[in-house]
C-alpha cells in the first residue's frame, strides 16, 4: 500500500551512504516525487567539482542553501528530498528540516568505501577519500543525529531492506501522531 506523507521526507546522511539511491527507490515504491537536491545544483549551475573549483567550499555551500529552501519551501505535496552529506551545516537549512521528516542514513565506511574509492566527483574526498570521509563522518555525526526523526541504518542491507524498515517506521511515526 503507498505511504502518504504530511510533509518532506528529507534524507540525510553521509556523501555516499545512499541517500539518492534509497530516496529514489523508496519514492518510487510509493508513487511520490523525488527530488535530489545536488542533482538540482548541477542542472542550474554546473558540475560540483566545477563550482567548487570556481568558488570554493564556500560558494557552494551557498548555493546548495538556496536550492535547499526552494526544495523545502516549496508549497507542493510533500515529496522525497535526498539532500547533500553537507547541507546540513547551514543554519537555515537546520531551521527548515524542523518541519520535515528526517531520515539518517548511517552508513559506516565499509559500506561506502566501494564507492567513495570509485568516484573522483567528489570534491571534499580529493587525496585520500576514505580518511577524508571518516574526519567529515565523525565531525558532522552529531549533527545528523540532533536533526534526524529517524536513524536507519544501512550496514550490511539491500535497498530493498532499506525501503521496508523506512516504510515501517514511517508508518509507525504517523501511526503515533494521529493516535490521540
Amino acid at each position: 500500500m503507498p505511504l502518504t506523507l504530511e510533509r518532506h521526507l528529507v534524507l540525510i546522511g553521509p556523501m555516499a551512504s545512499g541517500k539518492s539511491t534509497l530516496g529514489q527507490h523508496f519514492a518510487t515504491l510509493h508513487g511520490l516525487t523525488f527530488v535530489d537536491t545536488d542533482r538540482k545544483i548541477v542542472a542550474k549551475h554546473g558540475s560540483i567539482p566545477s563550482i567548487f573549483a570556481a568558488q570554493g567550499e564556500h560558494g557552494f555551500r551557498e548555493i546548495e542553501a538556496r536550492e535547499v529552501a526552494a526544495v523545502l519551501s516549496a508549497a507542493d505535496e510533500p515529496s522525497v528530498v535526498s539532500l547533500g552529506g553537507g547541507a546540513i551545516l547551514d543554519t537555515g537549512t537546520q531551521q527548515l528540516l524542523a518541519g520535515c521528516d528526517v531520515v539518517f542514513l548511517d552508513a559506516d565506511l565499509e559500506t561506502v568505501r566501494p564507492r567513495i574509492q570509485r568516484d573522483s566527483g567528489r570534491p571534499l574526498l580529493v587525496g585520500d577519500p576514505v580518511e577524508r570521509w571518516l574526519e567529515m563522518s565523525r565531525r558532522r555525526r552529531p549533527t545528523y543525529q540532533k536533526l534526524a526523526d529517524i536513524v536507519l541504518v544501512t550496514r550490511g542491507k539491500s535497498q530493498q531492506e532499506l525501503v521496508d524498515e523506512l516504510t515501517a517506521m514511517l508508518e509507525q511515526k504517523l501511526e503515533e501522531r494521529h493516535t490521540p
